[in-house]
C-alpha cells in the first residue's frame, strides 16, 4: 500500500479540465501578442500611405509598443504577485483589447502611436501572468509538455502574423485599409476576458509585497533616455542633447542598481532581483536575449520595408514570401526542444546562431545578385536557413537560461528574460534609423527609391549577421546541458498529498521561497 507522499494524487476530472481550459486561454493571449507584432510589420507601408505617417512615426508605431512592453514587464509581473495573477491578466487582456480598438479607429498617426504605446503597456500586464499562471496551474512533471505547446504557439504566431496582416490589408475590408489588423483583436480579447474569468484560478504571493515605485520610475526613465535619441537622432541630425541623454541613461541605470541593492537590504522586495546576475548562465543568457532581440528588431522591420517599399511588392506577396521562414521556425522549435537539446545541449543553440548567420549572408548574396528583379522563390532558401536557425534558438533558450537559477527566483528571472528581450527588440528598432535609414537620402526621386532601399537592406543585414556571431560567442557561457529544475522535496510532497494543490506546490514566486496562495 503506497502513501500519499510517494504516489501523486490525480486531480479531479473537473479540475483537470479547468486547467487545460485555462492554458488554452492564456496561450491564446500570448498568441495574440505575438501576432500583433508581426501583423503590424507587414502593414507598415499601407499605414504610411493611407495615414501619411513619417518614417519617425512608423518607427514609433513599432518601437513604442516594444518600449512600453519592455518597461512594464517586470512591473506587471510584480503586480500579479501582489494583487493576483488572474486579476492582472484580465485587466491586461481587457486593456489590450481596448487599445486595439483605439489603434483601429485612430484618426491620425499621432493617435495611432499613442494607442500602440498603450497597447504595449497593457501587454506588459497580460503577458507576464501567462508563465505565472502556468506555474500555478501545472505540476513540474507536466510543464515540459506545456512549454512544448508554447514553442508551437510561438512558431504559429510567426506563421500567422504576416499572413493575417497581408490578407487583411489586401482585402481592404469595408474600405478600412490597414485598420482590421487591430480590430481583429476585439472578438479574441472579449472571448478571453469572459472565459478567463470563469476558468482561470487565482493565485498570488502568500505574503504582502510592496511595489517598488522608485525602481519602476528609474527603469522607465533609463530606457526612454537611451532609446528616444536613437529613434529621433537621424531625423534631427544627431543633436548634442541626444548624446547627453544616452550617456545620462547609463547614470540612471547605475542609480537603479544602487537603489535596488538598498531596497533588497531594507525590505526584501526590489523590482529587480540583482542576485540572479551572480549566476553565470543567467547573466550570459540575459546578454544573449538582449542581443538576439536587437537582431530581430532590426531584421523584421527592414525586411518589410525592403520587400514592399524597395521591391514594390504588395502586402500579400510579402506575407506569402515569409511563409517558408515561419514554417521553418515552427518545425525547428519543436524539434529542438523534444529531440535535439536533450541529446546535444547548448550546441543546438550555438548551431542555431551560426545557421541563422549563414542564412543572413546567403540572403545578402542573393539580394546583390538579383537586385530589383529578385523573386519570392529565390528568397525561399535563405529564409528557410534563417528560420531553422531561429527555431533552434527561440524555443530552448529560456530553459537554458533558467536551468541554474535558484528555484525561488524562477519567476523573477523569467520576467527579466522577457524584459531584456523586449528591450533589445526596442533597441533594434531604434537602431534601424542608423543602420538602414542612415543609408537613405531624405530626398529621393521615385526611380531612386528601389535601389536605395535594396542597398540599405543589404547594409543592415550585415549588422544582423554580426549580431548572430556575437550571440554564438555569448552562448559559450550557457550550461552545456540545461539541468532539470529542482522543485524541492517538501514542496513536492505537499503537492502530492492533496488533489487541490499540485500547482501551488510547484509555482515559484519572484520574491520569496514560500509557495503562492491559490484563491478559488
Amino acid at each position: 500500500m503506497t502513501t500519499p507522499s510517494t504516489t501523486p494524487a490525480s486531480p479531479r476530472p473537473e479540475a483537470d479540465r479547468r486547467r487545460w481550459y485555462a492554458l488554452a486561454i492564456v496561450m491564446t493571449a500570448a498568441f495574440m501578442d505575438l501576432v500583433d507584432v508581426t501583423i503590424v510589420n507587414i502593414a507598415i507601408p499601407s499605414i504610411q500611405r493611407d495615414a501619411g505617417a513619417t518614417f519617425s512615426q512608423i518607427q514609433w508605431i513599432t518601437a513604442g509598443y516594444a518600449l512600453a512592453f519592455a518597461a512594464g514587464l517586470i512591473t506587471g509581473g510584480r503586480l500579479g504577485d501582489i494583487h493576483g495573477r488572474k486579476r492582472l491578466f484580465l485587466i491586461g487582456i481587457g486593456g489590450f483589447t481596448l487599445a486595439s480598438a483605439l489603434c483601429g479607429f485612430a484618426v491620425n498617426p499621432d493617435m495611432l502611436v499613442a494607442s500602440r504605446i498603450l497597447q504595449g503597456a497593457m501587454a506588459a500586464l497580460m503577458v507576464p501572468q501567462v508563465l505565472s499562471i502556468v506555474h500555478a496551474t501545472f505540476p513540474a512533471h507536466e510543464r515540459g509538455k506545456v512549454f512544448g505547446l508554447f514553442g508551437a504557439i510561438v512558431g504559429l504566431g510567426a506563421v500567422s502574423g504576416p499572413l493575417f496582416g497581408a490578407l487583411l490589408t489586401e482585402w481592404n475590408l469595408f474600405g478600412l485599409e490597414w485598420r482590421p489588423i487591430f480590430l481583429i483583436n476585439l472578438p479574441v480579447g472579449i472571448a478571453g476576458l469572459i472565459l478567463g474569468r470563469r476558468f482561470i484560478t487565482e493565485s498570488k504571493a502568500p505574503r504582502a509585497l510592496k511595489l517598488d515605485l522608485v525602481g519602476v520610475a528609474l527603469v522607465t526613465l533609463g530606457l526612454l533616455m537611451l532609446l528616444y535619441p536613437l529613434i529621433r537622432g537621424r531625423e534631427l541630425d544627431w543633436p548634442t542633447w541626444g548624446y547627453v541623454s544616452m550617456g545620462g541613461s547609463l547614470v540612471v541605470l547605475g542609480a537603479l542598481v544602487a537603489y535596488e541593492k538598498r531596497k533588497t537590504a531594507r525590505d526584501g522586495s526590489p523590482l529587480v532581483e540583482l542576485s540572479l546576475f551572480k549566476v553565470k548562465s543567467f547573466a550570459a543568457g540575459i546578454a544573449v536575449q538582449t542581443v538576439f532581440g536587437i537582431g530581430l528588431g532590426i531584421f523584421f522591420l527592414i525586411w518589410t520595408l525592403y520587400m514592399q517599399t524597395g521591391l514594390g511588392w504588395s502586402p500579400l506577396r510579402a506575407g506569402l514570401t515569409g511563409v517558408p521562414f515561419s514554417i521553418a521556425v515552427s518545425l525547428a522549435a519543436g524539434l529542438s526542444v523534444q529531440k535535439l537539446v536533450p541529446r546535444f545541449g547548448r550546441k543546438v543553440l550555438q548551431a542555431g546562431a551560426l545557421t541563422m548567420a549563414a542564412g543572413v549572408l546567403l540572403y545578402i548574396w542573393e539580394s546583390e545578385r538579383y537586385g530589383l528583379s529578385i523573386a519570392s522563390w529565390q528568397m525561399a532558401l535563405p529564409l528557410v536557413v534563417m528560420g531553422l536557425g531561429m527555431g533552434l534558438i527561440v524555443a530552448p533558450l529560456t530553459d537554458a537560461v533558467l536551468s541554474e537559477v535558484p528555484r525561488e527566483h524562477a519567476g523573477s528571472a523569467s520576467g527579466l528574460i522577457n524584459t531584456v528581450q523586449q528591450m533589445g527588440n526596442a533597441l533594434g528598432l531604434a537602431l534601424v534609423s542608423v543602420v538602414f535609414f542612415g543609408r537613405i537620402s531624405d530626398r529621393l526621386a521615385p526611380p531612386e527609391v528601389g535601389p536605395a532601399f535594396v542597398d540599405a537592406f543589404q547594409h543592415a543585414m550585415v549588422w544582423v549577421a554580426v549580431v548572430m556571431t556575437v550571440i554564438f560567442l555569448l552562448m559559450s557561457a550557457l550550461p552545456k546541458r540545461p539541468a532539470q529544475h529542482v522543485e524541492g522535496s517538501a514542496a513536492t510532497e505537499g503537492a502530492e498529498a492533496t488533489d487541490e494543490a499540485p500547482a501551488a506546490a510547484s509555482a515559484p514566486t519572484p520574491a520569496d521561497d514560500q509557495e503562492p496562495e491559490l484563491v478559488r
